[in-house]
């Protein structure tokens, strides 16, 4: 298990950046890794991960989020060209991984609190 902590939501306009962060309470270089988002009403979704070695991202994000890691203990999700629709509680994950798909949420067993992002239009 390792905790987590998620910094850097807030509220933009549509077309602003925000970059999230997630401190780890432990080295997470042996950790898959994973942002997710959870709207009202709706299913936790992955957003982006790094897992495996690979990069991964939901079709809705790709070229405009970012996800990286300074290999050691945090881990960013930098956000461009925001849209209405991105508005949703983000979430880091951890895990060890279970040979299944990156944006599974039963890979990830460390989850942090949650930091808001709403995007107006």
């Amino acid at each position: 298990q390792v905790l987590l902590v998620e910094s850097g939501g807030g509220s933009v306009q549509a077309g602003e950046s925000l970059r999230l962060s997630c401190v780890a309470s432990r080295y997470t270089y042996n950790f898959n890794m994973g942002w997710f988002r959870q709207a009202p009403g709706k299913e936790r979704e992955g957003v982006a991960g790094i897992y495996t070695g690979g990069t991964y991202y939901a079709d809705s994000v790709k070229g405009r989020f970012t996800i990286s890691t300074d290999n050691a203990k945090t881990m960013y999700l930098q956000m461009n060209s925001l849209k209405p629709e991105d508005t949703a509680m983000y979430f880091c994950a951890a895990g060890a991984g279970y040979g299944g798909r990156w944006n599974n949420v039963k890979e990830y067993t460390s989850w942090g609190q949650g930091t808001q992002v709403t995007v107006s239009s």
